[in-house]
């Protein structure tokens, strides 16, 4: 049954990362296609074509490696200078500059009498823009629509303001709760403070959250202090005289301080969440992304480190689709957490990973969509700027003199899949 359970969450991670894909694509094609734009090929996975079917001028399809996926919209590309569309040259001088022929030359195999008004170079900036960010952006839709269901429909784990559990002593140490011989008896267990109270104000201060509380325990020191519970329907005021204790920091996980110590356990709720919480949510995501990102070198050199047994995989690390995948098999079987719970993680996990390839693509460097978004911006900025100056159109960008760094780019890319896929069967994360 482990087994089963293992298989079909790496199943439905694969499956919803194909999907994922697939939507990615449709994000580019349908603007597109909107905009006249001609689009040859649809197709999810790269390598040997499993399957394809022509529907008017566009080929749909899946290919064997789910790496990936495409749309080819015809004239990516200008021709070169001297060139016209019908008539592009097929071989130059120098190994970038052959490339860039190259490239060229197989933009315009595609292009059929009458096409000359539907390449993707000759449209508009703020067109070549959404086109190009359609496919990003619906992948932050989905994240956005998947924590956006985990939230509304299972919850988020809070801390209330109702007391689960009073602690019987002042505990020694931070490790553990256990009472030692000698331990002083907790303050709120002397001042009569039970399980189930439902804290409501603090020295006449009204609380609405367990943090309202926290940090009005804290800065009150070891001066005494009126904690008022909702008790059985009535309000009960107890009398409490907190001590000084080695607590952990609010702000810093990682060091302590002394503050004011009473001495009980808040209850942990599940709490269903609307829109305007998920949106928050995404924007606290999208930046820890964006930190990612910028730490992307850094963190794939642990990651070889680990790879080669040189250091312990960081659990909070990048990962591959592979090592993503495993952590979805791991979700289906961890038997101590309810069904909703593991569906929900795996949900989750799902939304990250759309969340990240969204914001991946933002990247403003070819082969990424981020680098013909810049591309477009920049040709608007040149024709404005002309415009200004009342000098002659500029007219467009050729984002072909970039290709040199797009191979540079798909390069890198390459390694640092080999590598996060290597070091996620010889090193996982969590093992």
């Amino acid at each position: 049954m482990t087994v089963l359970l293992y298989v079909l969450g790496v199943l439905f991670f694969a499956v919803g990362l194909g999907v994922s894909i697939g939507l990615h694509e449709v994000g580019h094609m349908v603007p597109a296609k909107k905009f006249g734009g001609k689009v040859t090929q649809y197709f999810v996975g790269f390598g040997p074509t499993v399957w394809s079917r022509r529907i008017g001028e566009t080929e749909y399809g899946v290919r064997a490696l789910p790496l990936g996926g495409y749309v080819k919209i015809v004239g990516m590309f200008p021709p070169g200078k001297g060139d016209d569309e019908s008539q592009v040259r097929k071989s130059n001088t120098g190994i970038f500059s052959q490339l860039i022929s190259d490239a060229r030359a197989a933009e315009y195999e595609t292009v059929e009498p009458g096409d000359e008004d539907r390449l993707f170079y000759k449209l508009t900036w703020w067109k070549k823009v959404v086109v190009m960010a359609g496919g990003p952006m619906v992948n932050l839709v989905i994240a956005f629509l998947l924590f956006g269901g985990v939230f509304m429909f299972h919850g988020v784990q809070e801390v209330s303001t109702t007391v689960a559990k009073v602690q019987d002593c002042v505990p020694s140490g931070l490790v553990t709760t256990a009472c030692a011989a000698g331990d002083p008896e907790s303050p709120a267990k002397k001042a009569g403070l039970r399980a189930g109270d439902h804290l409501v104000a603090i020295n006449g201060h009204a609380v609405s959250s367990y943090d309202d509380v926290s940090r009005l325990i804290r800065a009150n020191g070891t001066t005494p202090a009126v904690v008022s519970v909702e008790r059985g329907g009535s309000k009960v005021d107890l009398h409490v005289s907190p001590v000084l204790a080695e607590l952990p920091s609010a702000t810093d996980p990682k060091a302590t301080v002394k503050a004011g110590y009473v001495g009980f356990s808040p209850e942990l709720v599940w709490a269903k969440k609307g829109p305007i919480y998920t949106a928050g949510q995404m924007v606290d995501y999208t930046r820890h992304t964006v930190v990612a990102l910028a730490q992307m070198p850094q963190k794939l050199y642990h990651v070889a480190r680990a790879a080669i047994g040189l250091e312990q995989r960081d659990p909070n690390g990048p990962m591959s689709v592979v090592g993503a995948g495993r952590v979805s098999g791991e979700i289906a079987t961890a038997h101590q957490a309810t069904v909703g719970d593991r569906f929900a993680s795996m949900i989750a996990l799902l939304a990250g990973v759309n969340l990240f390839v969204g914001m991946f693509n933002f990247v403003p460097l070819l082969p990424l969509d981020g680098g013909h978004i810049a591309g477009a911006l920049y040709e608007a900025f040149k024709r404005a700027w002309a415009k200004l100056r009342h000098r002659p159109d500029p007219g467009h960008v050729d984002v072909a003199g970039m290709l040199p760094v797009a191979y540079t780019m798909a390069g890198v890319l390459l390694l640092m899949s080999v590598v996060l896929i290597y070091a996620d069967i010889v090193a996982p994360v969590g093992a």
